[in-house]
Parts: C-alpha cells; sequence; structure tokens
C-alpha cells in the first residue's frame, strides 16, 4: 500500500507538555526509540545519547518516546521520567510524553509505524522497550532495530551514516526499508 503519510504528520506531546509536531524534524534523520527506566535495556540511553551528540551536526536526532506497556517498567510521570534521564543519563535529546506503543490505547504515531499494509518489512508489533526505528530526512521509516540491537552497534551507525548522506526523497516513492531483528514470522 501506498501512502503520502509520513511520521511529520503526526504530534506528540514533549515530555513538558508542549505539543511537538514531528513536521518541526523534517529534513532530519531520525531514530525514534519507546524507551523505559526500569529495563534490562535502560542502559541503552547511554549509547542514545552518545550518537545523538556524535550526528546532531550533521542532521541526526534521537526522539526518547516513554512507554510502560512491557512488565510495567515505565511506571513513572513525565517529570520522574525526565528528571530519571537528565540526572541518571545525561539525555539532551527530545524526550516526549508517555504514551502507548502497544495495546487498544495503542498512540497513532506507533499505530502507524507498525501497520504491516504501510510498512511491510518494517510494520509488525512493537516486542519490546528500545524498539528503534530510523526515519529518513523524507519522514519514511528507512529501517528498524530490534529492543536487542545496541544503538551504537555497526548496523545501526551504518543505517544512520546512509540516511544521513541521502537527500530527501519526495514523499510519494516508496523508501526502501529494512530490519535488524527477528524475522517477521516470529511476530
Amino acid at each position: 500500500m501506498v501512502t503520502n503519510k509520513t511520521i511529520y504528520d503526526f504530534t506528540l506531546d514533549s515530555i513538558d507538555g508542549h505539543p511537538t509536531p514531528l513536521s518541526t524534524f523534517a529534513g532530519k534523520v531520525v531514530l525514534l526509540v519507546n524507551v523505559a527506566s526500569r529495563c534490562a535495556f535502560t542502559p541503552q540511553y547511554s549509547s542514545l545519547e552518545s550518537i545523538y551528540e556524535k550526528y546532531k551536526d550533521q542532521g541526526f536526532v534521537v526522539i526518547g518516546i516513554p512507554a510502560n506497556n512491557f512488565a510495567g517498567q515505565e511506571p513513572g510521570s513525565n517529570q520522574e521520567i525526565k528528571s530519571f534521564c537528565t540526572r541518571t543519563y545525561k539525555i539532551t535529546f527530545p524526550m516526549m510524553a508517555k504514551v502507548s506503543v502497544d495495546g487498544d490505547d495503542i498512540t497513532p504515531l506507533y499505530r502507524f509505524l507498525t501497520d504491516k499494509t504501510i510498512h511491510p518489512r518494517t510494520g509488525w508489533e512493537i516486542g519490546w522497550n528500545f524498539t528503534k526505528f530510523l526515519i529518513g530526512r523524507d519522514g519514511e521509516v528507512a529501517a528498524r532495530f530490534d529492543s536487542e540491537v545496541e544503538p551504537d552497534s555497526k548496523p545501526v551507525t551504518a543505517a544512520i551514516e546512509k540516511a544521513l548522506a541521502s537527500q530527501p526523497a519526495h514523499t510519494n516513492c516508496i523508501a526502501a526499508a529494512e530490519s535488524v531483528g527477528p524475522s517477521e514470522s516470529s511476530h
């Protein structure tokens, strides 16, 4: 299915409660990550901050999106989450307000990202915290990386560098997407 919709068509609230249209990030390469403070993958905050610092001057941004969908591992308020991220990991990349990334109350952005009809190579349910969607400068999903894939690993950094080197495509073009993680048949 071809759709003209991109992530730029969605708005999330910032961790401070301000509406943040994702079109604010148009033309940038974006790594969307559903995060949690009490997860075995929580230390990935360090490498998320590291890659943000490494590539931000080239037009790259990490966006942390807290979610409490998996084993109650993000139970805090937005202010508690912000404090934890700032104090523990010195996070400077944008953080959004807590949302649902799975289930009946899934936020529209994640319903779009996980829609297999729209994204046949990367669209399946979120399996756990720290799932990463790499978005090209055109707002299209370029790659998906599951929780186990470290943000500063070669597959992720190579995909970021490739996306940074690309010029924005027209939104009606179908972007070649790839995923790293379990095969789709396991979802």
